[in-house]
């Protein structure tokens, strides 16, 4: 079995993010299948993903819009994008095979797609070509040496605490590729975001000429695991394992834990300036009106979790959940209302198009619908 379908510890079967929970029970199913010949080991980081024409009907974990361009990721490195609303893809050529669960834009053509084996992916033409920015055979070395040096300056005064970051470096190199980025953001074209598993954050200023690891400027002692990054208006926000939210104070550089009413898993965060929506388990949704500072629940009715969201042109926030439902909010996540879908797919991620449709991704591949 390879290293891309290594599952975290701490998390069992019904709290898993989404693009873990998919790609381990996918994989988990290739493994699983009688094989007559065994086939020689090739890692999945020197291995390009195949190209399938069944590629949008497998698993994709996320998506993302590169100006009016459509951009989802999936597994074994599957990139497909399509430039008239999600009625046609094409798969792009991916140097690696490597389960894929998120991507995001800085612009109409600069994306950045993560996902396990540590692997960052660059485009700079909207996903037509992709490159390695970065993988997890180069994460333990650039770790171990960033806190070697910085780790003592950037904690002073706290020599324990150093000490500790220092070991958590080396012991997260010593794991070698097995660790999954989460989830990525960008601003622009040059500053963005990925977090990961165990409390993992990296942040760039360039594009992702250089990251800059950030587990010492985050108010995560127990290292949970990290599974969204957005950027709302001009803030910064995490979410996570146990309730975890944590905003980004721009002068100290350092993400600061948010009081939560709500103790577990949050998958997603959107809103706008001064408007804040998460999501997670049991189909939980808590906003804030007052930028992070205050926290009200908002009723679903449902009871699953609830595992991508995206905004539409004309305002409207939308979630979806694993089990398919699609719940769509006019009034900034005050309230939603649940879309009617003739045939509900379990989702990961959702999209919309520029003409008003909502591309959905999931296990089952894509999925379209009108709201």
């Amino acid at each position: 079995m390879h290293r891309s379908i290594s599952l975290p510890r701490r998390e069992r079967v019904g709290t898993l993010a989404r693009p873990l929970a998919l790609a381990a029970f996918a994989a988990a199913v290739a493994v699983a299948a009688p094989t007559s010949t065994p086939a020689a080991f090739r890692d999945v980081l020197d291995t390009p993903a195949i190209r399938s024409p069944l590629a949008a009907q497998a698993l994709l974990n996320g998506a993302a819009r590169a100006g009016e361009r459509l951009v989802v990721v999936g597994q074994r490195g599957h990139i497909l994008a399509s430039d008239d609303g999600g009625k046609r893809w094409s798969q792009a050529d991916v140097p690696v095979a490597s389960d894929l669960v998120a991507v995001s834009f800085g612009d109409d053509a600069n994306g950045w797609a993560v996902g396990h084996d540590g692997v960052v992916l660059k485009t700079g033409d909207a996903g037509r070509t992709w490159a390695v920015q970065l993988d997890g055979r180069r994460l333990g070395p650039l770790l171990e040496a960033y806190y070697a040096n910085a780790a003592p300056a950037a904690l002073d005064g706290d020599p324990k605490r150093a000490e500790a970051i220092v070991a958590e470096a080396h012991r997260l190199a010593s794991q070698g590729a097995e660790n999954p980025w989460l989830d990525v953001w960008f601003r622009d074209a040059r500053e963005g975001y990925v977090v990961g598993a165990f409390g993992l954050v990296l942040h760039t200023a360039d594009g992702g000429a250089t990251w800059t690891p950030w587990l010492h400027a985050i108010d995560n002692p127990k290292g949970l695991h990290l599974y969204a990054v957005r950027g709302v208006g001009e803030d910064v926000y995490i979410v996570g394992e146990q309730g975890l939210a944590l905003k980004l104070d721009p002068a100290a550089k350092r993400f600061r834990a948010l009081d939560m009413p709500y103790p577990g898993t949050l998958f997603g965060v959107t809103g706008s300036a001064g408007t804040v929506v998460v999501h997670g388990l049991r189909g939980t949704v808590l906003r804030s009106a007052d930028a992070g500072r205050s926290w009200q629940p908002v009723a679903t009715g449902l009871q699953v979790g609830l595992t991508g969201n995206t905004r539409t042109d004309d305002g409207r926030l939308v979630i979806v959940s694993q089990a398919g439902h699609v719940l769509v909010s006019s009034d900034g996540g005050a309230t939603f209302a649940t879309a009617r879908i003739e045939r509900p797919q379990p989702a990961a991620a959702v999209v919309a198009a520029a003409n008003g449709t909502l591309v959905t991704a999931g296990p089952r591949g894509l999925q379209l619908t009108n709201h």
